[in-house]
């Protein structure tokens, strides 16, 4: 826009990340020049994470697709050759017409949080595929598992106020690397700790963030649930408890009682590999902070077999204690839950067109190497991927691969690079970046809704989600108006207008980008009960799980991969891998682009020295990991950071960018979670070698 005068437009991060930050996008003829945090949103409170902070590195990129284009080579040889949105739009209309005819339910479609806006990533793409009566994909592959565990127990995914955290006097950072993946709320825990909290990290690598905390405690991986097990038994044992909370907002503690009396620090020690006396003494310091604790947990402890069972037992803790008496106690997984979206509207489902000729099906995004080769009746012979990238992401990754090159497999793909998955596509299509479409934002790390305007006029031939989704719609004939509505009606319509917590949200989001939902100050959501489970109680009890003929309360549900709990696998392949996240890439975003790439340098695998000698592996030294799903390499770091046993592998690499073209999930399972469906990227045995 020559000419165009200086301006600052509103915006919001779209990734995943629980801190959703408010930004100020200045605009100088036309092209973005400048992205920092908004001072005035008390959460973000000016300041931006090293990866978003370059956010314009990524939005003018030379790697970005720019235009529609068709496959010219074999699959994964990423050879394309540039065709029209028309052309593009009618072949895609034409072959989902052709699939539909038979069975729509052989298309599927496949995202995730590559954007969180709920235009963009739960809006007409959800309208459009209901609509054509396509299969539902259950979407995962990060928080399901955890999600579950909550909300049996608590209700919902609400808890502490993170602006509040700093009333606490001892934080257990449990399974979460904030100073990384958190960064806005490690902020309010450090003011925790300048007031005088003491501050543990219970992680099994030691984290940026346990580098800063009082006091460390590696536990083996996948072992959380027990411990967790075994600070109950301890706090019933040395009756460290609220017995006044207990009794008016809970039920079930004469069960919990009996259950947890074997599960002993000493039962405890060997599946965590902790000793029971430090299990003990982590124990008698939460329960004699009593109301003055918080519990930070994220979601890297529910990637096991037994991840949903954890979450529940570590849910069960601020009950036991009364810590969620007092604002920013208790605990926080999530605070998605505070946020009354009306997901009806956004998403449709009452459009799904013929449920007796053809029921609905859903597919689990964590297990989608194993339904692109397998899944039969019908067997999915479309895929339309936008928001993800499971080439490099989805668990079992040469299943995925090998799913993805089928030939007869209609592949689209609508991203912003050309990802490892896009390099399988037929048609590939370009999208937009935040800064170049409207969305509204949730969180679910704070309790502020963001919204995001578009700052400059999308590059080159580039469509968001909802347009794109809109002209297939039209396409493909379908008549209904909720179809095309646009992307400011969506957003609009996002929230329940007669829900209290959203009084006030819509003016406040259109004068300033940003809005507080409309809860108390101080916030402390379960200080008189209130839980929004059946009982209205915290659940030790669980109804809902009665109710689906599983045990209703808390248990040790084992990791499939470790060695306390399978020995024989673990004589093979004796070493524990953890895949968490690299701090220069947010899952696979940011992951193509130079600056991000020369921090991370190239893969690495954190390994003890004492792992490393018998292995006569020195630092610095190429290493196979290996099992039997398959095998990546990376550069050796011999360190204490992680503890014996384990092997850290920050991730995820894209495959074409590794040394091998393989990352770390060519040895993770596509195994699901006890509750809720979950993948177990963390469940993982592997051995490690010279190539």
């Amino acid at each position: 826009m020559a000419g165009e005068e200086r301006r600052i437009v509103r915006a919001a991060c779209p990734h995943d990340c629980p801190d959703t930050c408010a930004m100020e996008i200045t605009v100088e003829g036309g092209r973005a020049v400048k992205v920092r945090g908004a001072a005035d949103m008390p959460f973000t409170n000016g300041a931006l994470c090293t990866k978003v902070a370059h956010y314009l590195e990524r939005v003018y990129s030379d790697q970005r697709l720019l235009h529609p284009m068709k496959r010219v080579g074999r699959k994964g040889e990423g050879r394309f050759a540039r065709i029209t949105w028309d052309e593009a739009l009618d072949t895609i209309a034409e072959k989902f017409r052709a699939i539909a005819a038979d069975d729509p339910r052989a298309i599927l479609p496949y995202s995730y949080a590559g954007t969180m806006g709920l235009v963009q990533s739960s809006g007409m793409d959800r309208r459009f595929f209901h609509r054509l009566g396509a299969s539902l994909l259950d979407r995962t592959i990060c928080s399901s598992a955890g999600g579950y565990g909550w909300k049996v127990t608590v209700g919902t995914t609400v808890g502490a106020d993170p602006e509040s955290a700093a009333n606490a006097r001892l934080i257990l950072i449990w399974g979460a690397n904030p100073v990384v993946s958190n960064l806005h709320g490690w902020r309010h825990l450090m003011e925790a700790k300048r007031r005088g909290a003491r501050l543990v990290c219970i992680d099994p690598w030691r984290t940026q963030t346990a580098e800063k905390c009082d006091l460390h405690l590696a536990p083996l991986p996948s072992s959380d649930g027990a411990l967790a097990l075994a600070m109950m038994q301890v706090l019933v044992a040395e009756n460290l408890l609220d017995h006044d909370y207990i009794a008016r907002h809970t039920v079930g503690f004469s069960e919990l009682r009996e259950r947890v009396g074997a599960f002993t620090p000493e039962w405890a020690a060997p599946l965590t590999g902790l000793p029971a006396d430090a299990i003990r003494q982590l124990a008698r310091d939460y329960g004699t902070a009593g109301q003055d604790s918080l519990i930070r947990l994220n979601y890297g402890l529910n990637r096991h077999a037994g991840g949903g069972m954890a979450v529940r037992n570590i849910a069960c803790l601020p009950a036991l204690t009364g810590a969620w008496r007092k604002p920013g106690c208790g605990a926080l997984l999530s605070t998605s839950g505070n946020f009354p979206v009306d997901a009806h509207t956004l998403e449709r489902p009452d459009l799904y067109p013929d449920p007796v000729r053809f029921p609905p099906r859903t597919i689990n995004m964590s297990t989608i190497g194993r339904d692109l080769l397998e899944a039969a009746d019908p067997p999915i012979r479309a895929i339309y991927v936008y928001n993800s990238n499971p080439v490099a992401v989805a668990p079992d990754g040469n299943r995925v691969r090998d799913g993805f090159a089928r030939e007869d497999l209609f592949c689209v793909v609508h991203e912003l690079f050309q990802t490892d998955t896009a390099d399988y596509a037929d048609i590939l299509l370009p999208a937009t970046s935040q800064l170049e479409h409207h969305d509204v934002h949730t969180t679910y790390g704070h309790v502020y809704a963001v919204a995001n305007r578009p700052a400059i006029t999308p590059l080159g031939e580039a469509k968001p989600n909802s347009e794109v989704f809109r002209l297939l719609a039209r396409r493909l004939g379908f008549a209904d108006e909720s179809l095309f509505d646009s992307d400011e009606a969506m957003a609009a319509a996002a929230f329940r207008g007669n829900d209290p917590r959203a009084h006030g949200l819509a003016p406040a989001l259109a004068e300033r980008g940003w809005a507080r939902l409309n809860l108390p100050r101080p916030f402390a959501p379960f200080a008189e009960g209130g839980f929004r489970t059946p009982s209205g109680k915290c659940e030790f009890h669980s109804r809902r799980l009665a109710d689906a003929d599983l045990d209703p309360l808390p248990a040790w549900h084992p990791p499939r991969e470790s060695a306390p709990t399978n020995p024989a696998l673990a004589a093979r392949y004796p070493l524990a891998l953890i895949t968490p996240p690299a701090r220069h890439f947010l899952n696979t975003s940011f992951a193509n682009l130079p600056r991000f790439l020369a921090g991370e340098g190239s893969p690495k695998l954190e390994i003890h020295p004492q792992d490393a000698a018998p292995r006569a592996l020195a630092d610095g030294d190429e290493v196979r990991i290996h099992n039997a799903r398959g095998e990546f390499r990376a550069t050796a770091v011999v360190t204490d950071r992680v503890r014996p046993g384990v092997v850290v592998s920050p991730s995820i690499w894209w495959r074409k960018l590794s040394p091998d073209g393989q990352n770390a999930n060519a040895v993770t399972s596509d195994a699901l979670t006890d509750l809720g469906g979950g993948a177990c990227f963390y469940d993982c045995l592997v051995e490690v070698a010279r190539p």
